[in-house]
């Protein structure tokens, strides 16, 4: 797939006022997210229960966000267009994606319990009912989520690791959602489809793996928007189905901080022209900083895995 994607032109163009090791990278085969994608689907034909609604949802919102990634990518790589799709249009069809999955799960729950109520970690009876509010909150999570990882894709194997270490950490959850008895005595709410949506994320752990020997420090392909894009989406979708948003929001703080990094850069300068960070994203910052890519990527990565460790450890505190 590597040497297809350098035969059709489809490469990197690294920005001027990046980091200056960066330069290096111009031309490295980018949407390699089709990899990662075909990957997930092509084990679900073999393995998945396409009866169960919540994987169709799933399978197709994962091909319909890659699409958008990939149109953006092409824009970039091979239209040479600089910024690729316009981000007014690639906000509506992230919305009205995120709009379409979130209407489903409302009006289709997994479960006897209201799709629409809240739960937060420490506590295993809901917060609150959100009711009609909560399919704004799932499109939120939905796209926040997708555009964080778009953000945090800017090292080599920064994202599609803490990717990785998310999805980990969302499998166990899943698995234990889905079964009747440990749910139970965990008390926590039991969803019936999370057993598929256990194969799907298992599919989507190995599919980042894969990628990311082949991502790692100095990468041979990118995953470009096509992958960042779709994998944040589906795991905000799936924190959405397991009525994990708020614990995403927790054990995906790598992503939440990439996200606010942004924000803060661009508040500051429009209303005090100055900057916070030397560059952002943060991961940015640290290597301008001296950091050495590697380490950036590294101890973002043990970051991740102790935020998924102190996540699951709330399973039994209340």
């Amino acid at each position: 797939m590597i040497s297809f994607l350098k035969n059709l032109k489809f490469r990197e163009e690294v920005r001027a006022l990046g980091p200056e090791s960066h330069k290096t990278k111009s031309g490295t085969p980018t949407m390699g997210g089709i990899i990662i994608i075909s990957a997930v689907l092509f084990s679900m034909l073999f393995w998945g229960n396409f009866n169960n609604l919540y994987l169709s949802i799933l399978c197709g919102s994962f091909l319909v966000l890659g699409m958008i990634g990939f149109t953006d990518d092409y824009m970039k790589s091979v239209k040479k267009i600089k910024n690729g799709m316009p981000a007014k249009m690639k906000f509506i069809l992230l919305f009205g994606s995120s709009l379409i999955v979130a209407v489903l799960l409302y009006l289709y729950p997994s479960n006897q319990q209201a799709a629409t109520q809240l739960y937060i970690p420490f506590f295993n009876k809901p917060l609150l009912d959100m009711s009609l509010l909560w399919i704004i909150f799932a499109v939120l999570v939905i796209t926040g989520s997708s555009n964080a990882v778009n953000l945090t894709d800017g090292l080599d194997g920064l994202a599609a690791g803490s990717v990785l270490i998310v999805t980990v950490t969302l499998g166990i959850m899943s698995y234990v959602t889905g079964h009747v008895k440990i749910a139970e005595y965990l008390g926590i709410p039991y969803i019936s489809a999370a057993a598929e949506i256990t194969v799907f994320i298992s599919a989507l752990c190995g599919a980042c793996l894969g990628f990311l020997w082949f991502n790692s420090n100095p990468a041979s392909v990118f995953m470009g928007d096509t992958g960042s894009l779709s994998m944040g989406g589906v795991i905000g979708i799936i924190a959405v189905m397991l009525k994990k948003e708020i614990f995403l929001f927790f054990v995906g703080g790598i992503f939440v901080v990439e996200v606010m990094s942004v924000i803060l850069q661009v508040s500051s300068f429009k209303l005090r022209k100055k900057r916070i960070f030397k560059m952002a994203p943060i991961h940015h910052h640290f290597e301008l900083s001296g950091w050495p890519e590697q380490k950036v990527v590294v101890r973002m990565w043990i970051i991740g895995i102790i935020l998924s460790i102190i996540g699951l450890s709330t399973l039994k505190i209340l």
